[in-house]
């Protein structure tokens, strides 16, 4: 006999009998044990589509906060790019301005720019030298005049001499001023002599210079300097008088080349505004000659110089 299962359902109307057969048992329990297995199934399918959701919204949290952060850096870059177009219009406008600069130097110092405009860098090192050489020169040899302003009262060339009354070459220039009055150097040199005497040019004093230059001083009161001394331009070197054969105070100059008198007028007037009045006033002189010798000293001196700097710099990093 067949094993079969007889299920009884009761309501108010009465009991139901059904029987199930053991084939039907058997796809009973495939069925329950295939919906518990689909159960399982979605159940886990739930679970890892949970963990896939909260995976993406951390992502999405991620990106979210790389996202301002980006926007933050590009924010501080477009602050940054503000920054530095500013620094290079300012920059552009400082160049423009040193080379307009540059021009108005040229033009003063008579650096030829008609031909192809170089950098900027060798145009400056061009004026740096052209303007080197002009100072050191002034600072070598006499210019100005030793007592300012002073009148100038007998001039370089022959005249009768106030005292004696002979008509010869006055060898200096002379300068209308009081006993006392300070005298300065006209250029770096050295004293080579200094001469109390109460005879011809009374007290004496000479400077000697470079390039074979030399100025005198006769007449003085007294001396602030003795025979030896180094001296820069501008330094206090005498006081005027009126010792030796002389009628009145006053202080007799003279500027001299290898021991030759010049005219003291051209020099008195020269400075750097007029630099190349000397090259017209007095032409005995091989200027160019001169000239080239202080370029290779001030060239040699800015290239040690520019050396000195790298190396500082090489030392200091």
């Amino acid at each position: 006999m067949k094993e079969q299962i007889t299920i009884s359902v009761s309501s108010i109307h009465g009991s139901r009998h059904f029987q199930l057969s053991l084939k039907a048992q058997r796809n009973l329990r495939w069925l329950a044990i295939s919906a518990v297995v689909v159960t399982v199934t979605a159940a886990g399918w739930m679970v890892y589509l949970k963990s896939e959701a909260d995976d993406a919204k951390y992502k999405q949290m991620e990106l979210e906060a790389q996202s301002s952060s980006l926007t933050e850096e590009l924010d501080q870059l477009k602050s940054l790019k503000f920054d530095l177009e500013a620094d290079l219009d300012a920059r552009e406008n400082r160049l423009s301005g040193v080379s307009d600069r540059l021009h108005e130097l040229e033009a003063l110092l008579g650096v030829d720019v008609t031909g192809e405009v170089d950098a900027i860098e060798q145009r400056l090192d061009v004026a740096a030298i052209n303007s080197a050489v002009r100072t050191a020169i002034l600072e070598s040899l006499p210019n100005g005049s030793p007592v300012g302003n002073a009148r100038q009262s007998s001039q370089f060339g022959y005249r009768v001499h106030p005292v004696t009354g002979n008509r010869r070459l006055h060898r200096g220039l002379d300068f209308a001023v009081n006993t006392g009055t300070p005298v300065y150097a006209p250029a770096d040199g050295v004293v080579e002599t200094v001469r109390p005497s109460k005879e011809g040019s009374g007290n004496f004093l000479r400077l000697q210079h470079t390039f074979g230059f030399s100025s005198s001083y006769s007449h003085l009161h007294k001396f602030a300097v003795k025979s030896g001394d180094f001296v820069n331009k501008g330094d206090l070197i005498a006081y005027s008088g009126n010792s030796g054969l002389s009628s009145g105070p006053h202080l007799h100059y003279e500027v001299r080349f290898v021991g030759r008198a010049l005219n003291p007028r051209p020099f008195v007037d020269w400075s750097l505004d007029n630099f190349e009045h000397i090259f017209e006033k007095e032409r005995n002189i091989q200027w160019a000659s001169l000239i080239n010798k202080v370029e290779q000293q001030v060239s040699k001196q800015l290239q040690l110089s520019s050396q000195r700097d790298v190396t500082s710099k090489e030392n200091s990093s």
